[in-house]
């Protein structure tokens, strides 16, 4: 069985995001979409909020695993024991990223095998940065989540306003 992590913040899960999962399922048996906590991000988002988008929209996928993981992403690969690493693509801008990322991981795991996956057009644009920024001035987020994850956003924010 081929497994594989996908690793990110997810503060919010994007359509970007559930792209390179889709993409992923179609190559590997099991997809580890693990929720990596960096004491260094503040996310708007609590990691149990995230973890419920993310159930959202894959609770019911018996190939799917989302798991929280704070440390680093080799330690997880040898925890799951694979060494496969999936890393969404937009643009250059990523792949420098990501490549830099990728040598630096194999200093520390030398069998690793990161598969980038590029982006629909469509997604080129999207962020969760950018869906932050919709949430902040009040923008429409369905160009940026899925329908279900917009709609769980707007009743946490509701909730929020109300406590």
């Amino acid at each position: 069985m081929k497994k594989c992590i996908f690793a990110g913040t997810f503060d919010p899960p994007t359509l970007g995001h559930d792209d390179t999962i889709s993409q992923a399922l179609k190559i590997f048996d099991e997809v580890v979409i693990a929720i990596l906590i960096n004491p260094a991000k503040t996310p708007l988002f609590t990691l149990q909020e995230r973890k419920q988008m993310l159930s959202l929209l894959y609770g019911n996928n018996s190939r799917l695993r989302i798991i929280e993981w704070q440390g680093a992403v080799v330690d997880l690969l040898e925890k799951e024991n694979t060494p496969f690493y999936v890393r969404g693509l937009r643009n250059t801008v990523d792949f420098e990223y990501e490549n830099a990322n990728l040598y630096a991981n194999r200093q520390l795991k030398e069998d690793i095998i990161t598969v980038y996956l590029p982006a629909k057009q469509e997604h080129i644009h999207i962020s969760s940065t950018l869906a932050k920024g919709c949430i902040h001035f009040d923008k429409p987020l369905e160009q940026c989540v899925a329908p279900v994850i917009a709609d769980y956003i707007h009743q946490i924010l509701q909730k929020r306003k109300e406590a």
